[in-house]
Protein backbone atom coordinates (compact mmCIF):
# COMPACT_ATOMS: atom_id res chain seq x y z
CA UNK A 1 0.00 0.00 0.00
CA UNK A 2 0.91 4.00 -0.68
CA UNK A 3 1.61 6.16 2.28
CA UNK A 4 -1.53 7.65 2.00
CA UNK A 5 -3.58 4.70 2.14
CA UNK A 6 -1.41 3.45 5.11
CA UNK A 7 -2.17 6.99 6.53
CA UNK A 8 -5.95 6.72 6.43
CA UNK A 9 -5.67 3.33 7.50
CA UNK A 10 -3.83 4.48 10.69
CA UNK A 11 -5.34 7.39 11.05
CA UNK A 12 -8.79 6.68 10.84
CA UNK A 13 -8.47 3.30 13.46
CA UNK A 14 -6.75 5.51 16.21
CA UNK A 15 -9.58 8.61 15.85
CA UNK A 16 -12.14 5.70 16.23
CA UNK A 17 -10.35 4.70 19.33
CA UNK A 18 -10.13 7.63 20.64
CA UNK A 19 -13.90 8.71 20.18
CA UNK A 20 -15.06 5.03 21.39
CA UNK A 21 -13.11 6.18 24.25
CA UNK A 22 -14.76 9.47 24.55
CA UNK A 23 -17.88 7.92 24.59
CA UNK A 24 -17.28 5.21 26.76
CA UNK A 25 -15.93 7.67 29.45
CA UNK A 26 -18.11 10.77 28.95
CA UNK A 27 -18.81 12.61 31.50
CA UNK A 28 -21.76 13.06 33.67
CA UNK A 29 -21.13 15.77 36.27
CA UNK A 30 -18.88 18.92 36.70
CA UNK A 31 -16.96 16.67 38.60
CA UNK A 32 -16.64 14.20 36.06
CA UNK A 33 -16.23 17.03 33.34
CA UNK A 34 -13.53 19.24 35.34
CA UNK A 35 -11.22 16.44 37.43
CA UNK A 36 -12.43 12.71 36.22
CA UNK A 37 -14.06 12.67 39.40
CA UNK A 38 -10.73 12.42 41.45
CA UNK A 39 -10.29 8.85 40.62
CA UNK A 40 -7.89 8.42 38.33
CA UNK A 41 -4.83 5.62 38.84
CA UNK A 42 -1.95 6.88 38.82
CA UNK A 43 0.09 4.82 36.61
CA UNK A 44 -2.80 6.34 34.20
CA UNK A 45 -2.42 9.69 34.99
CA UNK A 46 1.11 9.63 34.36
CA UNK A 47 0.68 8.43 30.71
CA UNK A 48 -2.61 10.65 30.17
CA UNK A 49 0.02 13.81 31.41
CA UNK A 50 2.61 12.59 29.78
CA UNK A 51 0.23 12.87 26.01
CA UNK A 52 -0.72 16.49 27.54
CA UNK A 53 2.85 17.22 27.99
CA UNK A 54 4.25 16.03 24.85
CA UNK A 55 2.28 18.24 22.48
CA UNK A 56 2.89 18.90 18.83
CA UNK A 57 6.09 21.03 19.92
CA UNK A 58 7.74 18.23 21.19
CA UNK A 59 6.52 15.20 19.07
CA UNK A 60 6.97 17.53 15.63
CA UNK A 61 8.75 20.76 16.39
CA UNK A 62 11.55 20.14 19.06
CA UNK A 63 13.90 18.03 17.10
CA UNK A 64 13.14 19.86 13.91
CA UNK A 65 14.69 23.06 15.96
CA UNK A 66 17.36 20.59 17.23
CA UNK A 67 17.87 20.04 13.55
CA UNK A 68 18.43 22.85 12.60
CA UNK A 69 19.95 24.81 15.33
CA UNK A 70 22.56 21.87 16.67
CA UNK A 71 23.43 23.12 20.32
CA UNK A 72 21.26 25.85 20.91
CA UNK A 73 18.40 23.65 20.65
CA UNK A 74 19.21 22.19 23.60
CA UNK A 75 17.30 24.59 25.87
CA UNK A 76 14.29 23.03 24.76
CA UNK A 77 15.59 19.77 25.87
CA UNK A 78 16.95 21.33 29.35
CA UNK A 79 13.51 23.60 30.00
CA UNK A 80 11.14 21.29 29.25
CA UNK A 81 12.10 17.81 31.09
CA UNK A 82 13.73 20.35 33.80
CA UNK A 83 10.31 22.43 34.29
CA UNK A 84 8.35 19.02 34.66
CA UNK A 85 11.00 18.07 37.50
CA UNK A 86 10.25 21.43 38.98
CA UNK A 87 6.28 20.92 39.04
CA UNK A 88 6.04 17.28 39.98
CA UNK A 89 8.60 18.19 42.98
CA UNK A 90 7.60 21.61 44.39
CA UNK A 91 4.04 22.32 43.15
CA UNK A 92 1.80 19.46 42.41
CA UNK A 93 1.49 17.86 46.00
CA UNK A 94 0.41 20.94 47.04
CA UNK A 95 -2.13 21.64 44.78
CA UNK A 96 -3.59 18.85 44.77
CA UNK A 97 -3.85 19.26 48.55
CA UNK A 98 -5.59 22.59 48.28
CA UNK A 99 -7.74 20.65 46.22
CA UNK A 100 -9.63 23.01 43.82
CA UNK A 101 -10.64 22.32 40.21
CA UNK A 102 -8.68 25.28 38.56
CA UNK A 103 -5.72 27.26 38.82
CA UNK A 104 -7.44 30.57 38.71
CA UNK A 105 -9.74 28.62 41.66
CA UNK A 106 -6.46 28.20 43.80
CA UNK A 107 -5.89 32.26 43.09
CA UNK A 108 -8.92 33.06 44.14
CA UNK A 109 -9.43 31.40 47.47
CA UNK A 110 -5.90 31.56 47.87
CA UNK A 111 -5.63 35.29 47.97
CA UNK A 112 -9.44 35.97 48.97
CA UNK A 113 -10.54 38.40 45.98
CA UNK A 114 -12.59 37.83 43.45
CA UNK A 115 -10.37 40.57 41.43
CA UNK A 116 -7.54 37.69 41.98
CA UNK A 117 -9.61 34.47 40.55
CA UNK A 118 -10.66 37.04 37.43
CA UNK A 119 -6.94 38.19 36.60
CA UNK A 120 -5.95 34.54 37.18
CA UNK A 121 -8.62 33.26 34.30
CA UNK A 122 -7.90 36.18 32.04
CA UNK A 123 -3.75 34.78 32.44
CA UNK A 124 -5.28 30.90 32.09
CA UNK A 125 -7.19 31.83 28.88
CA UNK A 126 -4.26 33.78 26.88
CA UNK A 127 -2.14 31.27 27.83
CA UNK A 128 -4.33 28.22 26.91
CA UNK A 129 -4.82 29.72 23.45
CA UNK A 130 -1.02 30.88 22.64
CA UNK A 131 -0.35 27.19 23.12
CA UNK A 132 -3.63 25.57 21.65
CA UNK A 133 -2.76 27.45 18.13
CA UNK A 134 0.20 25.28 18.28
CA UNK A 135 -1.18 22.76 18.56
CA UNK A 136 -3.97 22.97 15.77
CA UNK A 137 -0.63 24.04 13.91
CA UNK A 138 0.66 20.58 13.79
CA UNK A 139 -2.35 19.05 13.00
CA UNK A 140 -2.81 21.03 10.05
CA UNK A 141 0.51 20.69 8.74
CA UNK A 142 -0.04 16.50 9.21
CA UNK A 143 -2.95 16.30 7.47
CA UNK A 144 -1.64 18.62 4.25
CA UNK A 145 1.29 16.38 3.87
CA UNK A 146 0.15 12.61 4.32
CA UNK A 147 -4.37 13.07 3.60
CA UNK A 148 -3.44 15.49 0.64
CA UNK A 149 -5.70 18.64 1.97
CA UNK A 150 -4.63 21.90 2.51
CA UNK A 151 -3.73 23.22 6.02
CA UNK A 152 -6.64 25.08 6.35
CA UNK A 153 -8.92 21.90 5.80
CA UNK A 154 -6.50 19.95 8.26
CA UNK A 155 -7.24 22.09 10.90
CA UNK A 156 -11.33 22.28 10.64
CA UNK A 157 -10.63 17.94 10.96
CA UNK A 158 -8.65 18.72 13.72
CA UNK A 159 -11.23 21.07 15.07
CA UNK A 160 -13.84 18.66 15.05
CA UNK A 161 -12.29 15.52 16.27
CA UNK A 162 -11.15 17.39 19.19
CA UNK A 163 -14.43 19.22 19.72
CA UNK A 164 -16.18 15.81 19.95
CA UNK A 165 -13.96 14.01 22.44
CA UNK A 166 -13.31 17.19 24.70
CA UNK A 167 -17.11 18.34 24.98
CA UNK A 168 -18.66 15.11 25.33
CA UNK A 169 -15.95 13.67 27.35
CA UNK A 170 -14.64 16.39 29.90
CA UNK A 171 -11.62 15.41 31.75
CA UNK A 172 -12.37 11.95 32.18
CA UNK A 173 -13.17 11.08 28.23
CA UNK A 174 -9.85 13.17 27.41
CA UNK A 175 -8.06 11.55 30.63
CA UNK A 176 -8.67 8.21 28.96
CA UNK A 177 -8.42 9.20 25.32
CA UNK A 178 -4.68 10.89 26.42
CA UNK A 179 -3.75 7.19 28.03
CA UNK A 180 -4.56 5.50 24.28
CA UNK A 181 -2.86 8.69 22.65
CA UNK A 182 0.52 8.43 24.28
CA UNK A 183 0.82 4.70 23.73
CA UNK A 184 0.47 5.55 19.74
CA UNK A 185 2.75 8.70 19.63
CA UNK A 186 5.54 7.14 21.80
CA UNK A 187 5.29 3.91 19.87
CA UNK A 188 5.20 6.46 16.62
CA UNK A 189 8.24 8.09 17.69
CA UNK A 190 10.25 5.36 18.69
CA UNK A 191 9.92 2.86 15.78
CA UNK A 192 11.57 5.25 13.36
CA UNK A 193 14.05 5.68 15.80
CA UNK A 194 15.37 2.43 16.32
CA UNK A 195 15.42 1.71 12.50
CA UNK A 196 17.17 4.36 11.49
CA UNK A 197 19.70 4.35 14.26
CA UNK A 198 20.27 0.52 13.39
CA UNK A 199 20.40 1.32 9.57
CA UNK A 200 23.01 4.48 10.36
CA UNK A 201 25.17 3.07 13.18
CA UNK A 202 24.28 -0.77 13.68
CA UNK A 203 23.11 0.00 16.98
CA UNK A 204 19.16 0.11 18.00
CA UNK A 205 19.29 1.89 20.68
CA UNK A 206 18.84 5.65 19.14
CA UNK A 207 19.92 7.25 22.66
CA UNK A 208 23.81 5.67 21.83
CA UNK A 209 23.67 5.23 18.01
CA UNK A 210 23.81 8.99 18.11
CA UNK A 211 27.26 9.54 19.18
CA UNK A 212 28.43 5.99 17.79
CA UNK A 213 30.49 5.35 14.60
CA UNK A 214 28.35 5.62 11.23
CA UNK A 215 28.30 2.05 9.82
CA UNK A 216 31.30 1.18 7.50
CA UNK A 217 32.50 4.89 7.40
CA UNK A 218 34.93 4.73 10.55
CA UNK A 219 33.51 8.37 11.12
CA UNK A 220 31.97 9.50 14.51
CA UNK A 221 28.11 10.26 13.42
CA UNK A 222 28.15 14.14 14.91
CA UNK A 223 31.67 14.63 13.49
CA UNK A 224 30.19 13.30 9.82
CA UNK A 225 27.43 16.20 10.45
CA UNK A 226 30.31 18.61 11.51
CA UNK A 227 31.68 18.56 8.42
CA UNK A 228 28.55 17.91 5.79
CA UNK A 229 27.11 21.71 7.78
CA UNK A 230 30.68 23.02 7.17
CA UNK A 231 30.99 21.88 3.49
CA UNK A 232 27.54 23.97 3.02
CA UNK A 233 28.62 27.19 5.08
CA UNK A 234 26.73 26.15 7.75
CA UNK A 235 28.61 26.00 11.18
CA UNK A 236 29.74 23.22 12.86
CA UNK A 237 26.51 21.77 14.14
CA UNK A 238 27.90 20.73 17.81
CA UNK A 239 28.85 24.43 17.85
CA UNK A 240 26.41 26.97 19.59
CA UNK A 241 25.18 30.81 18.66
CA UNK A 242 23.49 31.78 21.45
CA UNK A 243 24.54 34.16 24.06
CA UNK A 244 24.85 32.35 27.60
CA UNK A 245 22.56 34.78 29.22
CA UNK A 246 19.74 34.22 26.38
CA UNK A 247 20.56 30.41 27.05
CA UNK A 248 20.00 30.96 31.07
CA UNK A 249 16.73 33.63 30.06
CA UNK A 250 15.05 30.31 27.54
CA UNK A 251 15.92 27.81 29.55
CA UNK A 252 14.73 29.69 32.85
CA UNK A 253 11.31 30.50 31.35
CA UNK A 254 10.46 26.74 29.98
CA UNK A 255 10.91 25.78 33.44
CA UNK A 256 9.22 28.13 35.40
CA UNK A 257 6.78 28.75 32.28
CA UNK A 258 5.89 24.63 32.90
CA UNK A 259 5.13 24.60 36.53
CA UNK A 260 2.66 27.65 36.00
CA UNK A 261 0.84 25.92 32.82
CA UNK A 262 -2.72 25.37 34.06
CA UNK A 263 -3.62 22.47 31.45
CA UNK A 264 -0.98 20.55 33.23
CA UNK A 265 -1.37 21.50 36.69
CA UNK A 266 -4.90 20.57 36.71
CA UNK A 267 -4.09 16.61 36.08
CA UNK A 268 -2.57 16.09 39.40
CA UNK A 269 -6.66 17.03 40.67
CA UNK A 270 -7.58 13.80 38.43
CA UNK A 271 -5.73 11.21 41.46
CA UNK A 272 -7.43 10.18 44.76
CA UNK A 273 -4.82 11.98 46.97
CA UNK A 274 -1.37 13.77 47.73
CA UNK A 275 0.70 10.76 47.39
CA UNK A 276 -0.74 9.29 43.83
CA UNK A 277 -0.18 12.94 42.88
CA UNK A 278 3.51 12.09 43.13
CA UNK A 279 3.64 8.47 42.06
CA UNK A 280 1.83 9.77 38.70
CA UNK A 281 4.40 12.44 38.17
CA UNK A 282 7.31 10.22 38.62
CA UNK A 283 5.65 7.42 36.12
CA UNK A 284 4.49 11.05 33.54
CA UNK A 285 8.51 11.93 34.29
CA UNK A 286 9.77 8.25 33.09
CA UNK A 287 7.37 8.27 29.96
CA UNK A 288 8.21 12.05 29.22
CA UNK A 289 12.06 10.84 29.27
CA UNK A 290 11.74 8.48 26.33
CA UNK A 291 10.98 10.48 24.09
CA UNK A 292 13.00 13.89 25.20
CA UNK A 293 16.33 11.68 24.99
CA UNK A 294 15.48 9.96 21.93
CA UNK A 295 14.52 13.67 19.87
CA UNK A 296 18.35 14.60 19.37
CA UNK A 297 19.12 11.44 17.58
CA UNK A 298 16.21 11.92 15.70
CA UNK A 299 17.50 15.62 15.09
CA UNK A 300 20.60 14.61 14.42
CA UNK A 301 19.75 11.41 11.69
CA UNK A 302 17.50 13.82 10.10
CA UNK A 303 19.52 16.62 9.69
CA UNK A 304 22.25 13.89 8.60
CA UNK A 305 20.12 12.39 5.54
CA UNK A 306 18.92 15.42 4.55
CA UNK A 307 22.73 17.20 3.77
CA UNK A 308 23.70 13.90 2.08
CA UNK A 309 20.64 13.01 0.00
CA UNK A 310 19.73 17.11 -0.89
CA UNK A 311 22.07 19.69 -1.45
CA UNK A 312 23.95 20.17 -5.75
CA UNK A 313 21.58 17.50 -6.52
CA UNK A 314 19.38 18.14 -9.82
CA UNK A 315 15.96 18.95 -9.42
CA UNK A 316 14.84 16.52 -11.38
CA UNK A 317 16.51 13.52 -9.92
CA UNK A 318 15.49 14.81 -6.29
CA UNK A 319 13.95 12.19 -3.74
CA UNK A 320 10.40 11.94 -3.70
CA UNK A 321 9.91 13.31 -0.71
CA UNK A 322 11.10 16.40 -1.44
CA UNK A 323 8.59 16.98 -4.14
CA UNK A 324 5.26 15.47 -1.62
CA UNK A 325 6.63 18.12 0.91
CA UNK A 326 6.94 20.84 -1.88
CA UNK A 327 3.25 20.13 -2.61
CA UNK A 328 2.03 20.56 0.91
CA UNK A 329 3.90 24.25 0.57
CA UNK A 330 6.67 23.14 3.53
CA UNK A 331 9.30 22.78 1.34
CA UNK A 332 10.20 25.01 -1.37
CA UNK A 333 12.87 25.20 -4.27
CA UNK A 334 14.28 28.81 -5.70
CA UNK A 335 16.51 28.38 -8.65
CA UNK A 336 18.35 31.48 -8.45
CA UNK A 337 21.29 30.40 -11.06
CA UNK A 338 18.64 28.60 -13.52
CA UNK A 339 21.19 25.44 -13.23
CA UNK A 340 18.58 23.60 -12.11
CA UNK A 341 20.44 22.39 -9.01
CA UNK A 342 19.26 22.24 -5.53
CA UNK A 343 21.52 24.90 -3.59
CA UNK A 344 21.94 24.63 0.13
CA UNK A 345 23.58 27.49 1.94
CA UNK A 346 22.88 30.12 4.82
CA UNK A 347 20.50 32.22 4.78
CA UNK A 348 17.27 32.87 2.98
CA UNK A 349 16.16 31.61 -0.16
CA UNK A 350 13.52 34.40 -0.73
CA UNK A 351 11.97 37.53 0.59
CA UNK A 352 8.62 37.35 3.36
CA UNK A 353 5.82 34.93 3.70
CA UNK A 354 6.11 32.18 1.00
CA UNK A 355 3.87 32.32 -2.07
CA UNK A 356 3.33 30.63 -5.14
CA UNK A 357 2.02 30.97 -8.90
CA UNK A 358 -0.95 28.48 -8.60
CA UNK A 359 -1.33 28.32 -12.73
CA UNK A 360 2.34 27.74 -13.95
CA UNK A 361 5.25 25.53 -13.09
CA UNK A 362 8.81 25.54 -13.76
CA UNK A 363 11.32 24.03 -16.15
CA UNK A 364 12.12 21.01 -13.76
CA UNK A 365 7.90 20.90 -12.67
CA UNK A 366 8.50 22.84 -9.47
CA UNK A 367 6.27 25.29 -7.80
CA UNK A 368 6.89 28.90 -8.75
CA UNK A 369 7.77 30.72 -5.48
CA UNK A 370 6.26 34.96 -6.57
CA UNK A 371 8.17 36.33 -4.03
CA UNK A 372 11.46 38.19 -5.08
CA UNK A 373 14.44 36.42 -4.26
CA UNK A 374 16.85 37.36 -1.17
CA UNK A 375 20.75 37.96 -1.81
CA UNK A 376 23.06 35.10 -1.05
CA UNK A 377 23.12 31.46 -2.67
CA UNK A 378 20.18 29.45 -0.33
CA UNK A 379 18.19 28.02 -3.02
CA UNK A 380 16.01 25.55 -0.42
CA UNK A 381 13.39 26.09 2.28
CA UNK A 382 12.51 23.37 4.61
CA UNK A 383 9.77 24.18 7.32
CA UNK A 384 12.02 23.06 10.57
CA UNK A 385 7.98 21.45 11.76
CA UNK A 386 8.62 18.88 9.26
CA UNK A 387 11.82 17.20 9.97
CA UNK A 388 10.23 14.44 12.41
CA UNK A 389 7.22 13.83 9.97
CA UNK A 390 9.80 13.94 6.95
CA UNK A 391 12.34 11.65 8.44
CA UNK A 392 11.00 7.94 7.78
CA UNK A 393 10.51 8.72 4.23
CA UNK A 394 14.09 10.68 4.33
CA UNK A 395 15.88 7.20 5.56
CA UNK A 396 13.46 5.38 2.83
CA UNK A 397 11.72 3.50 6.05
CA UNK A 398 8.48 1.65 4.56
CA UNK A 399 5.44 3.10 4.35
CA UNK A 400 3.62 1.85 6.91
CA UNK A 401 6.23 3.67 9.27
CA UNK A 402 5.80 6.86 7.50
CA UNK A 403 1.96 6.71 7.98
CA UNK A 404 2.76 5.76 11.87
CA UNK A 405 4.49 9.27 12.65
CA UNK A 406 1.76 10.82 10.83
CA UNK A 407 -0.98 8.91 13.14
CA UNK A 408 1.61 9.83 16.24
CA UNK A 409 2.49 13.55 15.46
CA UNK A 410 -1.70 14.00 15.21
CA UNK A 411 -2.15 12.13 18.88
CA UNK A 412 0.44 14.60 20.56
CA UNK A 413 -1.61 17.91 19.09
CA UNK A 414 -4.82 16.80 20.08
CA UNK A 415 -3.99 15.45 23.65
CA UNK A 416 -2.88 18.71 24.44
CA UNK A 417 -5.00 20.48 22.81
CA UNK A 418 -8.25 18.80 23.93
CA UNK A 419 -6.28 19.62 27.73
CA UNK A 420 -5.73 23.55 27.00
CA UNK A 421 -9.65 23.64 25.91
CA UNK A 422 -10.54 21.92 28.74
CA UNK A 423 -8.55 24.77 30.49
CA UNK A 424 -10.86 27.45 29.02
CA UNK A 425 -14.19 25.58 29.25
CA UNK A 426 -13.57 25.17 33.15
CA UNK A 427 -12.21 28.74 33.66
CA UNK A 428 -15.10 30.08 31.39
CA UNK A 429 -17.92 28.03 33.84
CA UNK A 430 -16.35 27.26 36.70
CA UNK A 431 -14.22 30.53 37.92
CA UNK A 432 -16.08 33.00 35.71
CA UNK A 433 -19.51 32.24 35.17
CA UNK A 434 -20.05 30.38 38.66
CA UNK A 435 -17.65 31.63 41.24
CA UNK A 436 -18.20 35.26 40.20
CA UNK A 437 -21.08 36.17 38.52
CA UNK A 438 -23.73 33.25 39.56
CA UNK A 439 -22.89 31.56 42.78
CA UNK A 440 -26.13 29.67 42.80
CA UNK A 441 -25.17 28.10 39.39
CA UNK A 442 -26.58 24.28 39.53
CA UNK A 443 -24.15 21.44 38.44
CA UNK A 444 -26.59 20.97 35.23
CA UNK A 445 -26.31 24.34 33.60
CA UNK A 446 -22.63 24.77 35.27
CA UNK A 447 -22.07 21.71 32.85
CA UNK A 448 -24.15 22.97 29.78
CA UNK A 449 -21.96 26.14 30.05
CA UNK A 450 -18.42 24.56 29.91
CA UNK A 451 -19.22 22.09 27.28
CA UNK A 452 -20.73 25.20 25.33
CA UNK A 453 -17.29 27.38 26.37
CA UNK A 454 -14.90 24.86 25.13
CA UNK A 455 -17.03 24.42 21.49
CA UNK A 456 -16.31 28.43 21.47
CA UNK A 457 -13.05 28.01 22.36
CA UNK A 458 -11.73 25.10 19.19
CA UNK A 459 -13.24 27.64 16.58
CA UNK A 460 -10.95 30.63 17.36
CA UNK A 461 -7.95 27.96 18.19
CA UNK A 462 -8.83 26.64 14.32
CA UNK A 463 -8.81 30.14 13.32
CA UNK A 464 -5.16 31.02 15.20
CA UNK A 465 -4.66 27.23 13.71
CA UNK A 466 -4.96 28.58 10.41
CA UNK A 467 -2.93 31.81 10.73
CA UNK A 468 -0.51 31.06 13.86
CA UNK A 469 1.93 33.23 14.34
CA UNK A 470 5.15 31.23 14.21
CA UNK A 471 6.29 27.85 14.15
CA UNK A 472 4.61 25.62 16.11
CA UNK A 473 7.74 25.34 19.07
CA UNK A 474 8.38 28.89 19.00
CA UNK A 475 4.70 29.70 19.73
CA UNK A 476 4.30 26.98 22.48
CA UNK A 477 7.48 28.67 23.46
CA UNK A 478 5.66 32.32 23.80
CA UNK A 479 3.54 30.30 25.90
CA UNK A 480 5.30 29.37 28.76
CA UNK A 481 6.93 32.57 28.93
CA UNK A 482 3.67 33.95 29.64
CA UNK A 483 2.99 31.53 32.31
CA UNK A 484 6.64 31.96 33.94
CA UNK A 485 5.32 35.61 34.09
CA UNK A 486 2.17 35.47 35.56
CA UNK A 487 1.60 31.99 37.26
CA UNK A 488 4.73 31.09 38.44
CA UNK A 489 5.37 33.11 41.10
CA UNK A 490 1.53 33.21 42.77
CA UNK A 491 1.79 29.81 42.78
CA UNK A 492 4.57 29.48 44.86
CA UNK A 493 4.06 32.36 47.00
CA UNK A 494 0.73 31.57 47.39
CA UNK A 495 2.56 28.33 48.91
CA UNK A 496 5.05 29.10 50.72
CA UNK A 497 4.64 32.57 51.60
CA UNK A 498 1.81 33.25 54.26
CA UNK A 499 2.82 37.00 53.83
CA UNK A 500 1.73 37.20 50.37
CA UNK A 501 -1.42 38.98 50.07
CA UNK A 502 -4.18 39.59 47.37
CA UNK A 503 -2.36 43.52 46.49
CA UNK A 504 0.76 41.57 45.99
CA UNK A 505 -0.45 38.79 44.01
CA UNK A 506 -2.86 41.02 41.43
CA UNK A 507 0.04 43.59 40.99
CA UNK A 508 2.11 40.92 39.98
CA UNK A 509 0.23 38.87 37.58
CA UNK A 510 -0.54 42.14 35.98
CA UNK A 511 2.36 43.48 35.53
CA UNK A 512 4.46 40.28 34.76
CA UNK A 513 2.38 39.20 31.86
CA UNK A 514 1.66 42.96 30.41
CA UNK A 515 5.43 43.28 30.18
CA UNK A 516 6.36 39.72 28.56
CA UNK A 517 3.19 40.09 26.29
CA UNK A 518 4.46 43.87 25.22
CA UNK A 519 8.17 42.90 24.67
CA UNK A 520 7.04 39.44 22.57
CA UNK A 521 4.52 41.61 20.33
CA UNK A 522 6.97 44.42 19.53
CA UNK A 523 9.66 42.73 18.93
CA UNK A 524 7.89 39.63 16.66
CA UNK A 525 4.57 41.70 15.22
CA UNK A 526 5.09 45.11 15.46
CA UNK A 527 9.36 45.44 14.60
CA UNK A 528 10.41 42.07 13.46
CA UNK A 529 13.48 44.34 11.78
CA UNK A 530 14.71 44.91 14.76
CA UNK A 531 14.67 41.15 16.24
CA UNK A 532 18.08 40.69 16.55
CA UNK A 533 20.95 40.00 20.26
CA UNK A 534 21.91 43.88 19.10
CA UNK A 535 18.50 45.57 19.85
CA UNK A 536 17.03 42.88 22.54
CA UNK A 537 17.29 44.14 26.05
CA UNK A 538 20.66 42.77 28.10
CA UNK A 539 20.47 40.33 24.99
CA UNK A 540 17.58 38.67 26.19
CA UNK A 541 15.46 37.04 23.53
CA UNK A 542 11.47 36.72 22.81
CA UNK A 543 11.48 33.25 23.92
CA UNK A 544 13.24 34.21 27.25
CA UNK A 545 11.98 37.43 28.04
CA UNK A 546 9.47 35.29 30.37
CA UNK A 547 12.07 34.93 32.72
CA UNK A 548 12.51 38.90 33.11
CA UNK A 549 8.71 39.28 33.24
CA UNK A 550 8.76 36.33 36.17
CA UNK A 551 11.61 38.72 38.20
CA UNK A 552 9.45 41.75 37.43
CA UNK A 553 6.60 39.68 38.93
CA UNK A 554 8.52 38.79 42.12
CA UNK A 555 9.60 42.09 42.22
CA UNK A 556 6.34 44.25 41.97
CA UNK A 557 4.33 41.61 44.36
CA UNK A 558 6.98 42.12 47.25
CA UNK A 559 6.69 45.24 47.68
CA UNK A 560 3.36 46.16 47.01
CA UNK A 561 2.39 43.29 49.96
CA UNK A 562 4.92 44.80 51.90
CA UNK A 563 3.20 48.16 52.16
CA UNK A 564 -0.41 46.90 52.56
CA UNK A 565 -2.29 44.77 55.04
CA UNK A 566 -1.09 40.90 55.78
CA UNK A 567 -3.51 38.20 55.07
CA UNK A 568 -6.48 37.42 57.06
CA UNK A 569 -5.76 34.51 59.85
CA UNK A 570 -7.85 32.22 58.27
CA UNK A 571 -5.97 32.73 55.05
CA UNK A 572 -2.32 31.83 56.65
CA UNK A 573 -3.78 29.19 58.62
CA UNK A 574 -4.58 27.98 55.14
CA UNK A 575 -1.31 28.31 53.66
CA UNK A 576 0.21 26.56 56.66
CA UNK A 577 -2.58 23.37 56.38
CA UNK A 578 -1.61 23.10 52.75
CA UNK A 579 2.16 21.71 53.48
CA UNK A 580 1.18 19.64 56.80
CA UNK A 581 2.18 16.24 55.53
CA UNK A 582 -1.46 14.16 54.78
CA UNK A 583 -2.19 11.33 57.17
CA UNK A 584 -1.43 7.55 56.22
CA UNK A 585 -4.02 6.75 53.73
CA UNK A 586 -5.79 9.93 53.62
CA UNK A 587 -8.22 10.80 50.69
CA UNK A 588 -8.10 13.89 49.66
CA UNK A 589 -11.83 15.41 47.85
CA UNK A 590 -12.08 18.29 45.16
CA UNK A 591 -13.80 21.14 46.35
CA UNK A 592 -16.43 22.99 44.94
CA UNK A 593 -16.69 25.52 47.51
Amino acid sequence: MDVQTWTYLLVGITFALYIGIAIWARAGSTGEFYVAGGGVPALANGMATAADWMSAASFISMAGIISFTGYDGSVYLMGWTGGYVLLALLLAPYLRKFGKFTVPDFVGDRYYSKTARLVALICAIFISFTYVCGQMRGVGVVFSRFLSVEIEMGVIIGMTIVFFYAVLGGMKGITYTQVAQYCVLIFAFMVPAIFISLMMTGNPVPQLGFGSEVTGEGVFLLDKLDGLSQDLGFAPYTDGSKGMVDIFFITMALMVGTAGLPHVIIRFYTVKKVSAARVSAFWALLFIAILYTTAPAVAVFARTNLLESVPNKPYAEAPGWIKSWEEAGLIAWLDKNKDGKIQYAPGKPFEGKLTYDEKNRGENGERLITNPPSDGPNELYVDRDIMVLANPEIAQLPNWVVALVAAGGLAAALSTAAGLLLVISTSVAHDLVKKTFVPGLDDKKELLIARCAAGFAVVIAGYFGINPPGFVAEVVAFAFGLAASSFFPVIILGIFSTRMNREGAISGMITGIVFTTAYIIYFKFINPTANSVENWWFGISPEGIGTLGMIINFAVAFIISGLTKRPPQDVVDMVEGIREPEAEGEELAVSDH
